[in-house]
């Protein structure tokens, strides 16, 4: 049989077993008007009243975005909330795109993000969590750390936040309060959002929004300086939007992620020796340590021993820029770097990443398809694939005649589970 996995922008079809499993989220057409599908929910929105009634003429608005590792369609959300605030000088108005931690967005990738026009008429700023100039205290958090925020989200008059909305590896689920927590906050604030105790919290996983600790940091920050309003979509594995979540940030999102959890849970009666995962296409799978979420996906469902096979296009590298790397050669097994990592004395960024990789590759081995060198692939204690077929044929022997296999061709959009 074959399948095609999410892959970069083209996809990746692969010869599988006849007796694979392949298990994907339920299929959604996508809205058959997406702009009037925005635009009504704009004006009839959740839990508040329309934007456009929200929204005066001389408030300075700011719009926060998720980075370019994110399918958010904010080249399309943007202009259409645009559309809704005619009365509002565009001068007063500035996109705010939320790296948390991650690199600069250049010109060029503002452009494939929010349209020429956009970018040449509205101000487009990067966070940076690491200039204390561009930061603002706003609160202390029970967490147990100052919260800082981007100083032009908390003086404006007005915020907007988008995103869209999935199934997340330790937040439950993405978009709502992530979008300013981590997304637009200082370092310190998110190194404890992502600190080793949160992360190896059992119920910071997928899926699960009750009493996750990283939720209700999220809820908690985003509560110290909210946005007035949400603006969040929901896609299918086209990237076409399937439904509208906008209105009050808590309602909002509450009302996507129980959406998005009907469509997106899987169960499964048993693990699988091998599970063969995506990162869910560009720009998910850009780099190795976006890749680490498909890798969750699958350790969900394969057997302690197992494999797993992450194919993640991984164009802009392990990536080059943070810690991801660095952390990855300060200890020689995953083990030891587990170890390290939950040392509370240990305090490095990126680290959550690091450390949910290592909890996948305690328990299973992982093989990486990609246009990464096998010399990186190694770096991170993975084995590289370059031929599908024949690295399957070797598990065979492995685990025999039997092996069970099963497949994600859109790799973390899907959430298995196994009751046990």
């Amino acid at each position: 049989m074959q399948t095609t996995l999410m892959y970069g922008k083209q996809g990746l079809t692969i010869d599988l077993p006849d007796h694979s499993v392949v298990l994907e989220p339920k299929e959604i057409a996508g809205l058959a008007d997406e702009e009037q599908g925005v635009l009504a929910a704009l004006r009839n929105p959740i839990g508040t009243f329309p934007l456009k009634d929200l929204v005066k003429e001389t408030h300075k608005v700011v719009i926060v975005i998720s980075d370019i590792t994110r399918p958010t369609p904010n080249d399309k959300l943007i202009p259409w909330i645009l559309k809704e605030l005619p009365h509002v000088p565009l001068e007063q108005i500035t996109i705010l795109n939320g790296t948390g931690t991650h690199r600069d967005q250049t010109r060029e990738e503002f452009v494939q993000m929010l349209g020429e026009w956009v970018v040449d008429h509205i101000k487009v700023i990067n966070h940076h969590c690491l200039v204390p100039e561009e930061l603002v205290k706003v609160g202390e958090s029970s967490f147990g750390c100052d919260v800082y925020l981007n100083k032009a989200y908390v003086e404006a008059d007005f915020r907007i936040v988008t995103g869209f909305i999935e199934p997340h590896f330790f937040a439950g689920f993405s978009g709502g309060c992530k979008g300013i927590m981590p997304g637009i906050a200082g370092l310190e604030t998110i190194m404890t959002f992502h600190n080793a105790r949160m992360i190896g919290d059992p119920l910071s996983t997928w899926g699960n929004m009750v009493n996750n600790p990283l939720q209700k940091m999220a809820s908690e920050v985003n509560l110290m300086c909210k946005p007035e309003f949400l603006l969040n979509v929901t896609l299918n594995n086209r990237k076409e939007i399937t439904e509208v979540f906008a209105g009050e940030l808590f309602a909002a999102h509450a009302r996507g992620c129980a959406y998005m959890r009907e469509h997106s849970m899987v169960k499964c009666e048993e693990r699988f020796d091998v599970v063969i995962t995506s990162n869910s296409g560009y720009p998910l799978d850009q780099n190795l340590y976006q890749a680490v979420k498909g890798m969750s996906a699958a350790h969900k469902i394969v057997k302690q021993g197992g494999t797993i096979i992450s194919a993640a296009e991984c164009s802009d590298g392990l990536p080059n820029h943070g810690n991801y790397a660095k952390i990855l050669q300060m200890a020689d097994s995953p083990a030891a770097l587990l170890r390290m990592i939950e040392d509370p004395t240990f305090k490095l960024y990126d680290q959550w990443q690091v450390q949910k990789q290592n909890v996948i590759q305690v328990w299973a081995d992982v093989h990486v398809y990609s246009t990464l060198s096998d010399t990186d692939i190694r770096l991170a204690m993975m084995e590289p694939v370059t031929n599908m077929t024949e690295t399957l044929d070797k598990l065979a022997e492995k685990y025999g005649t039997g092996m069970t296999i099963a497949v994600l061709p859109q790799g973390p959009l899907t959430i298995p589970y196994v009751l046990e």
